[in-house]
């Protein structure tokens, strides 16, 4: 069950809509979804969270689609369902291959099984590893 229920335009703050009427011009959809109208019961959560957003996910060095693949590879090592979900379809919508999701999935599979035996371990950081 929801912590809060996402709200509908129609209930949200002037401030709150402001946000969403940015979402949809930058995103060039009429389409909110759930996580922008549950930040919307905190019109200031919501504002700080879309403005950052917007700057890491915006243009940069990295490909958009790159960037959607890495932010569902941290989803899934944090057990983020809804983020799964939310840029699995982003990076498809992206250009994200079924071949590259399937790759990308192998290699989260393999990072969080390397990463629990080198915890689980210990294993103590090759000097030439670590930053100068």
């Amino acid at each position: 069950m929801a912590v809060l229920h996402p709200l509908s335009d129609e209930e949200v703050s002037a401030e709150a809509l402001a946000v969403l009427t940015e979402i949809r011009a930058a995103r060039q959809t009429d389409f909110i979804n759930n996580f922008w109208r549950v930040l919307a019961h905190d019109p200031a959560l919501l504002r700080a969270t879309w403005d950052r957003l917007a700057v890491v996910m915006g243009p940069g060095t990295l490909d958009p689609m790159v960037k959607e693949m890495i932010y569902l590879a941290v989803s899934a090592a944090n057990g983020c369902s809804y983020c799964v979900h939310s840029h699995t379809a982003a990076a498809r919508a992206k250009g994200m291959t079924e071949a590259q999701h399937g790759e990308l999935l192998s290699v989260i599979a393999m990072a969080s099984q390397t990463n629990a035996l080198a915890n689980a371990l210990q294993i103590p950081v090759d000097e030439r590893f670590q930053a100068g």
